[in-house]
């Protein structure tokens, strides 16, 4: 059932409604008439429309937690990739049909309206694009919740290609105006940095410390409204930005100081500048610590805010809210809560550490060890000296705690304090969020379990049932409705429209596998998708591709782990095949690549133009014959994303078993019918398990193979000099072929496999190589395709994020749905909200 801010009236009525709206913010909001208006300015004023029909389901949404003190889920990350809003929230709020009619009406073509839109630049990838699912379930089941984060003036940096090279663009992402954020300038909050602390005595004479902050920064409040799907609850979005106490200085000024009249202004904004500086120097470092300490203070300081508003004291703050550490990067919000509690609220140690550790739950999202966030104590002690005072004061009282439960095991007390002292001396944020959480959890079932047994083994067999596996989960509207309104139209003619919210009912379409003619409608909606990609690459980049081919696709973030040079390997190896008998027989495939490396990611930038490199020469020899095509592309983003998943017959999924936590990317493939080829890694088990083995394209070493071979010594070398097809590969490479008979370009990567292969490659290699030769010899049976590819997506009911929410709500947050009755009404002249008996007064 839609919301109840659908327009009232007749079709003809609302359809009339909104082409007047459309007028008036052009005319009012934008200041131009059609004549000078640009597609930037119809953008904003359509979505100017749908925010103001929105928005009195967010006043309402907000308005009845404060009169019913529901809990509230908060959650902290420090990334939220959204992704363009207009699309998904007119599919939420049930209203695009309507907005297609008035703005067809209006003279405007809604689709170009939609893709006009700008990316909000707020995450880099599966973190980011997580919360961003999660936020869409938890408005969706009706769980009061607030995504707390950062405003990045400048998000993750657009990439682009030049020379084969990535090269990182500012991205202006707030240039053209964004019209879902409100500012909510008296929410703000101040922040310290640095300074010192000082004793001093209470009215009864008690010892307390009181913090001076060297440098205090203002927090300012934009939210954004998220709406559930076809419900009336309406959640929000918080990013805080920067600003200075004091903007300008006019005795600066005016004695001719130019720069220090606005220098503070400039320094306080530099922390939401940019998301994730480069923290190869100290500085970018510094700046990565104060933002996640920024926008941590600020968010507490809000919830405690909320809280005192229907609660004279803070004793039952963990009844009202859920707090969920988003992995690490929010981790110092453990000692940031209990500073406000003991510092600024006066409560008692044990108090303090009761609501502290009865309120924080924190999300494990990576098993890498250098993945796990460490900070120098130098470093900490100048920014927090406060905060480093109440680490060694936790970390103190639990190690007194491990000394009583493991007398004399001076190595369990090493790995498991905050404080790292094997070198020079660093906070564990880990560690740190471990002992302040009332529970972790791990985000797929392997990933739990290598938790358990290897990475947080000591704090499982100290805490049995603390750490607990919450598989992650993506959102159906965002990556089937609203990606691939071909498929959407088919599942509902078929099955009804009820998947959407309970993607379980995917199930009903086992039945119609073997259907011809369901068969028939599926391949038509593949075909066409894959149609409209060959196009787009054919006007931007000039690639002629055959639809009719494999689109082969590995799209996620550039890392060695993720092992995208294993499948450049299998493109050399299926080059040199055709090189050596130019008339072979095989599949034609279209090798599509995309994701970021990070800008101080040296080895990943590599990788990048080895791929682009590769691409170059395989997509120009005549040989080829158009049997390979290689296309990397570039700046992968969200909005990129919902025309990739829908076009996709082979879905890449190769990291070394072990090394990925979950991954989400291989959901979103599968819930559009791609197949996955895979190791036993992440979530890919639990996939393998639900859409069953036969339809799943397995290989490579287990994790148990994996550490045994590690444990025993690996050798790559071997596997290069006993595999014809693997060396000649390899030798390609390095002969320069790919690099303009440059044999020096890509050594660090011939010479990290063949002496190291951190992440077993050439141990994977053949088991990969033979795997995708059952692929194609499966895709030249098109009916059996098909059939594994309607599977693939009719039992991936498991992976919705509502299930993940579910999940999360039942095992760790203690939270129940809190329907919105809508109670407020409003004015038609200009929008104003009242109550009923408020509205009595102002009539």
């Amino acid at each position: 059932m839609s919301p109840e801010n659908i327009p009232s009236g007749t079709s003809r009525e609302r359809i009339n409604k909104l082409k007047r709206a459309f007028a008036y913010n052009i005319f009012y909001r934008q200041g131009v008439t059609t004549r000078t208006a640009t597609l930037n300015d119809y953008y904003l004023a359509v979505s100017y429309t749908l925010r103001d029909r929105m928005q009195h389901l967010f006043i309402n949404s907000v308005e009845a937690l404060l009169e019913k003190n529901a809990k509230i889920v908060c959650y902290l990350s420090a990334e939220f990739l959204m992704g363009p809003h207009l699309h998904n929230n007119l599919v939420n709020l049930g209203l695009f049909d309507d907005f297609a009619q008035a703005a067809e009406e209006s003279g405007l073509n809604l689709k170009k309206i939609i893709d006009h839109e700008e990316e909000p630049g707020l995450g880099n990838g599966g973190l980011g694009r997580l919360a961003a699912c999660y936020l869409d379930s938890l408005a969706s089941l009706q769980f009061p919740a607030i995504g707390y984060g950062i405003r990045y003036e400048y998000g993750m940096f657009d990439q682009e290609i030049v020379n084969g090279w990535q090269k990182e663009l500012s991205d202006r992402w707030l240039h053209p105006g964004n019209p879902w954020e409100i500012k909510k300038p008296d929410m703000a909050c101040d922040v310290g940095f640095g300074g010192h602390t000082e004793v001093y005595h209470g009215e009864r004479g008690n010892r307390r410390i009181r913090w001076i902050p060297a440098r205090v920064i203002t927090g300012i409040p934009y939210d954004t409204p998220v709406p559930g799907y076809k419900v009336n609850n309406v959640n929000c979005l918080r990013l805080w930005s920067a600003e200075a106490h004091k903007s300008f200085d006019f005795e600066d000024f005016n004695t001719g100081d130019y720069y220090g009249a606005v220098e503070d202004k400039m320094a306080a904004e530099t922390i939401t500048k940019v998301l994730y500086p480069n923290d190869e120097q100290f500085q970018g470092k510094r700046l990565r610590l104060e933002q996640q300490y920024f926008f941590v203070s600020c968010s507490l300081q809000n919830m405690i805010r909320i809280h005192l508003c229907s609660h004279e004291s803070l004793d039952n703050f963990f009844d009202d809210f859920a707090i969920q550490l988003n992995d690490t990067h929010p981790a110092i919000a453990v000692p940031e809560l209990m500073r406000l509690l003991v510092d600024e609220h006066l409560y008692g140690w044990e108090k303090a550490w009761e609501i502290t550790s009865q309120t924080l739950c924190y999300t494990n999202h990576t098993l890498l060890p250098e993945a796990m966030e460490k900070w120098q104590i130098g470093l900490f002690d100048d920014l927090f000296p406060r905060h480093l005072e109440i680490i060694y004061e936790i970390n103190r009282r639990f190690l007194e705690e491990v000394r009583l439960k493991y007398p004399g095991d001076c190595e369990r007390l090493s790995r498991m304090s905050i404080i790292d002292e094997s070198g020079p001396r660093y906070i564990r944020m880990a560690n740190l969020a471990c002992i302040g959480s009332k529970a972790i959890n791990g985000v797929a079932t392997m990933h739990t379990e290598l938790l358990r047994k290897h990475t947080l083994a000591d704090w499982n067999t100290m805490y049995p049932g603390k750490i607990r596996n919450v598989t992650n989960g993506v959102t159906p509207r965002r990556w089937i409705a609203v990606s691939n309104p071909r498929l959407t139209s088919l599942i509902t003619d078929s099955i009804g429209e009820k998947w959407l919210t309970h993607l379980d009912e995917l199930r009903n379409l086992e039945h119609l596998a073997d259907a011809p003619a369901f068969q028939e409608a599926w391949d038509t909606v593949k075909k066409e998708n894959k149609e409209d990609f060959a196009v787009t690459i054919l006007q931007q980049h000039g690639i002629l591709v055959d639809p009719s081919a494999m689109f082969d696709v590995q799209v996620k973030r550039i890392h060695e782990y993720k092992r995208q040079h294993l499948n450049v390997l299998h493109i050399i190896t299926l080059y040199n095949q055709i090189k050596a008998n130019p008339d072979i027989d095989m599949v034609p495939r279209l090798f599509v690549f995309g994701g970021k490396a990070a800008p101080g990611y040296v080895m990943a930038k590599l990788m990048i133009k080895l791929i682009t490199s590769v691409a170059r020469i395989v997509n120009n020899d005549p040989d080829v014959q158009d049997r390979l095509k290689v296309y990397f592309i570039a700046n992968y983003n969200v909005k990129i994303g919902q025309s990739v998943y829908p076009m996709t017959d082979l879905s890449e999924q190769i990291s070394l078993a072990g090394k990925e936590a979950s991954g989400t990317g291989n959901m979103k493939f599968s819930m559009n019918g791609a197949l996955t080829i895979g190791t036993l890694d992440g979530a890919n088990v639990e996939i393998r398990e639900e859409v069953g083995a036969e339809n799943f394209f397995l290989f490579g070493l287990d994790v148990n193979e994996a550490m045994e071979q590690q444990a025993t010594g690996y050798h790559p070398m071997d596997y290069y000099r006993n595999n014809p097809e693997l060396k000649g590969a390899i030798d390609l490479i390095s002969s320069g072929h790919f690099s303009h008979g440059d044999r020096e370009l890509f050594r660090p990567i011939i010479d990290s496999l063949l002496y190291g292969d951190q992440y077993m490659l050439l141990a994977d290699y053949q088991e990969y190589i033979d795997c995708q030769d059952r692929v194609g010899k499966v895709y030249r049976n098109k009916t059996t395709w098909t059939r594994m590819s309607i599977l693939n997506a009719a039992r991936m009911g498991k992976f919705s994020s509502d299930r993940s929410i579910l999940d999360y709500s039942k095992k760790i947050w203690d939270v129940k749905p809190f329907p919105i009755e809508l109670k407020w009404q409003r004015l038609p002249e200009d929008g104003v909200l009242f109550t009923p008996r408020q509205l009595k007064k102002f009539v």
